[in-house]
């Protein structure tokens, strides 16, 4: 099936939007393919403020209407203690919030941006959306995150060579507590990193110590701006490293 055909069989219905490559093409395709679409955004402590910018962006440059649900998901034990299978909570959480919204809104559809390239047996969060009913038209038409990207190119969309970012959750290893001060002494470290140019990084939490990770290509800068690292950082951590091996993306 083509993405087009999934839309003209599914011509209306609710997106599960976060802003990314993959449900950013996703709001492009629903605009133009179907009609009757909305997008909804579900904000919370582990999406940055960027997040939020760029799917709104993407929102009025794809003429979509978008909808921002506020939802507390620190309110839930489950999530906070940081299990192995935390995404699979939170999963619930932020779709069962799209679901009863969307309902509301008259949608019985609700779609996300799982594309083929995602590994379903490996991603707790993808036992939520298989219970919850939710389906991903890019997964079902074969499209993968290098076909996304270049097709988001080609549509004009700024997302297409957007790095992939996972939540301000990931950043705090399994099993340890998530705290909201945390997830937002993570979030103002990479926001400052990010001001400085660097891309595609990301700040692991051990304990008291932040630990910078970044991709081959970014090392050798990284060690030559070590002390205007540490300026930016060390207010917000008390002990700042970067991590010798090279962060591997993953896209």
């Amino acid at each position: 099936m083509r993405l087009q055909e999934f839309f003209e069989e599914n011509p209306n219905g609710a997106l599960a939007f976060s802003g990314g490559v993959d449900s950013s093409y996703l709001a492009y395709a629903a605009a133009n393919y179907g009609y009757g679409w909305r997008a909804y955004y579900v904000h919370s402590a582990f999406q940055p403020a960027f997040e939020l910018e760029d799917a709104r962006k993407i929102s009025e440059q794809c003429g979509i209407p978008m909808t921002v649900l506020e939802r507390d998901v620190l309110c839930k034990e489950e999530v906070v203690a940081n299990p192995f299978n935390r995404c699979y909570y939170c999963k619930r959480i932020v779709f069962s919030s799209i679901l009863e919204q969307a309902a509301g809104d008259g949608c019985k559809l609700v779609i996300d941006g799982t594309n083929a390239s995602d590994d379903a047996d490996d991603r707790p969060g993808m036992k939520a959306l298989r219970e919850l009913e939710v389906r991903s038209p890019l997964r079902e038409c074969g499209l993968t995150k290098a076909d996304v990207r270049r097709l988001s190119r080609e549509t004009g969309l700024f997302t297409w060579n957007k790095p992939s970012y996972a939540c301000l959750a990931t950043r705090i290893p399994t099993g340890t507590k998530i705290t909201a001060e945390a997830l937002q002494q993570v979030e103002t470290g990479e926001t400052r990193l990010a001001a400085m140019g660097y891309r595609d990084f990301r700040i692991r939490l051990h304990g008291k110590v932040a630990v910078v990770q970044l991709p081959q290509e970014l090392q050798d800068r990284a060690w030559h701006e070590k002390t205007e690292i540490l300026a930016q950082l060390s207010p917000i951590f008390p002990l700042v490293t970067i991590d010798l091996q090279a962060r591997k993306a993953f896209d």
